[in-house]
């Protein structure tokens, strides 16, 4: 110590310690900035348990994935495979079915295995399309997804009904009443004589029958104004029932398609020369209406002279309405006929007709009708 000075390094006090002592601390220790206390450090259990929780979802998570992929794995193996039905079999969808309804269905026919697993797949497969109504043939061992692609795809099976040329209104009224693939009762009303058009209907099981009715009138319909409009401008025919009409009794006259031309002359050639028409067709609908003649009834002289609307022995020109309902050929026939003076026609014996100008001719042509009937009547 010299002068009252302190010689050496500075030596300044720091603050007390708990204990009251001051501890002495050099300059640079003294400047230096006291360090901010740490946080409170996290238990050991605490952090234990949020390891645990998050090692828990993420096992839970990758569960969840790996159960979901293969329960769809399973139900594409089961969607795809060979599905329970034994042997082929049909299967109705009714219109208006919902997705549960047909897989329900289609699990009670023993078609698909799982009515669940059959609906996720069309979802899956098909989103925003439907399947579609009709009768199914499900071939044996078809799979779900087989399935679907029929249903989907609406080729249906279908059914006919064939009503042939000549028919009467009644008379397929009968046919289509029999008909057990189509439901629903007829029109109560009769739809005019002549205004359905025989042909074969191709349908699917649970069609109306009121639904062919209507495909029956308005495909006649199209039909007759089609060959109308292509008839012979010279034909004395005034209008298109009265054109129907003709056609309805060239149709009950021959079957033959060689002849109908021919037939339809000799009635056009008649009208023109204002003969009546002496058809024996005419008598038996004046006699029986729709229902016809019964096929063991023959037709007596007495019926000849009977007077009716539709005897064509007894009132001049055309009956008041079609016999029944005509055919194309028929209708073709009388629209643009064979151009012959022919106003007479006899059966040949052969299940044709023989023509003649004349009545000698025609009455000569009769003779021979009645020797062939005669030598048939002997044999039997």
């Amino acid at each position: 110590m010299d002068n009252g000075k302190i010689s050496g390094e500075h030596i300044n006090f720091g603050r007390s310690g708990s204990g009251g002592k001051v501890i002495p601390q050099s300059a640079r220790q003294a400047l230096r900035p006291e360090e901010a206390p740490q946080p409170p450090k996290r238990s050991e259990r605490a952090r234990s348990q949020f390891v645990v929780f998050l090692n828990f979802m993420m096992s839970l998570a990758v569960f969840l994935v790996l159960a979901a992929a293969g329960a769809v794995y399973f139900g594409k193996i089961q969607f795809d495979g060979s599905g329970p039905l034994a042997r082929n079999t049909s299967v109705l969808v009714r219109d208006g079915a919902s997705l549960s309804e047909i897989a329900s269905t289609l699990e009670r026919r023993n078609v698909i295995s799982n009515a669940r697993i059959f609906q996720l797949g069309v979802r899956a497969y098909m989103p925003g399309d439907s399947l579609k109504a009709g009768e199914y043939e499900i071939k044996a061992h078809s799979s779900m997804h087989d399935v679907m692609n029929l249903l989907r795809s609406g080729k249906s099976v279908l059914h006919s009904v064939t009503v042939a040329e000549g028919l009467t209104v009644e008379q397929i009224f009968q046919r289509l009443a029999e008909n057990a693939e189509l439901t629903g009762d007829l029109p109560q009303e009769l739809p005019p004589e002549g205004s359905l058009r025989p042909e074969t209907y191709k349908f699917t099981r649970g069609t109306s029958r009121s639904e062919i009715v209507e495909q029956m009138r308005a495909s006649q319909n199209a039909l007759v104004n089609q060959i109308w409009a292509r008839r012979n401008p010279e034909l004395p025919i005034k209008s298109k029932e009265e054109f129907v009409t003709l056609a309805s009794i060239v149709e009950k006259e021959t079957g033959r398609a060689d002849e109908r031309t021919l037939v339809a002359s000799v009635f056009l050639n008649r009208l023109e020369r204002g003969m009546r028409l002496q058809s024996d067709p005419t008598i038996i609908y004046g006699l029986f209406g729709g229902k016809g003649k019964p096929s063991d009834r023959p037709i007596y002289r007495s019926d000849i002279d009977k007077p009716t609307p539709y005897n064509t022995y007894v009132i001049d020109g055309l009956p008041p309405s079609p016999i029944a309902n005509p055919g194309r050929a028929a209708l073709e026939a009388v629209a643009n006929p064979s151009r012959t003076n022919n106003v007479f026609f006899v059966a040949d014996g052969t299940g044709g007709h023989v023509f003649a100008e004349t009545l000698d001719q025609h009455n000569a042509n009769v003779r021979r009708w009645r020797k062939i009937e005669a030598e048939r009547a002997k044999d039997q």
